[in-house]
């Protein structure tokens, strides 16, 4: 999906966006463009709030717009769950996001890289498909060939340092982890105000 300039879109939408601006150097760049903007504008629309949610969490997943329009629907569709709850769980349960949230990756975009490459399987079979939605059981484990690949150079390191989401569970010797149970707003920080997202496309 193609992007623009990072920095620039970060800068609108939040650091939390794109991985590679959660920096000192690019919050204090931020803060003085936020300033310069309060300065420069009125009130901003209860529309304008909601196109930006929309904007921030379809950009921290790296959705393009016509994939994360089909999440909200089936969110809306969803009997089972509220439609926050179920559009939260469809995004964080994309194998890619899981790819990233267990370490395997430093960026979500890395994630879907190596999930396309073929170096992820689940259930035992190799899947290149970065949005295979995943389910509460399933295994996520990197294939043998691709244990020593350089991508995976430092895993050890990166996993020790990011906090494991409760609803996952990870045993790093198999390089192997498991989908313990459904993603919550407690257990994985939504991307953004989930409510607003909604509205934006239901109003």
């Amino acid at each position: 999906m193609k992007t623009g300039p990072r920095y620039k879109i970060a800068k609108r939408l939040g650091a939390t966006v794109f991985e590679k601006a959660q920096t000192q150097k690019f919050a204090l760049s931020a803060d003085r463009s936020a300033k310069n903007k309060r300065r420069g504008r009125g009130r901003q629309s209860e529309y304008g709030k909601q196109m930006l949610e929309k904007q921030k969490v379809r950009m921290t997943y790296g959705l393009p717009e016509r994939q994360f329009r089909n999440y909200v629907r089936k969110a809306l569709e969803a009997h089972s769950a509220k439609p926050t709850d179920r559009l939260h769980e469809l995004l964080e349960l994309r194998l890619d996001n899981v790819v990233w949230r267990l370490g395997l990756a430093s960026t979500r975009r890395g994630a879907r890289q190596m999930v396309a490459h073929g170096h992820v399987m689940v259930g035992g079979k190799k899947t290149r498909v970065p949005s295979h939605l995943l389910s509460t059981g399933d295994t996520i484990a990197v294939r043998e060939g691709s244990k020593g690949h350089g991508v995976l150079v430092g895993f050890a390191e990166r996993f020790a340092e990011r906090p494991l989401p409760s609803w996952l569970s990870w045993n790093p010797t198999k390089m192997e982890g498991t989908v313990s149970e459904r993603p919550t707003a407690a257990s994985a920080d939504p991307a953004g105000d989930l409510v607003a997202v909604l509205s934006f496309y239901t109003r």
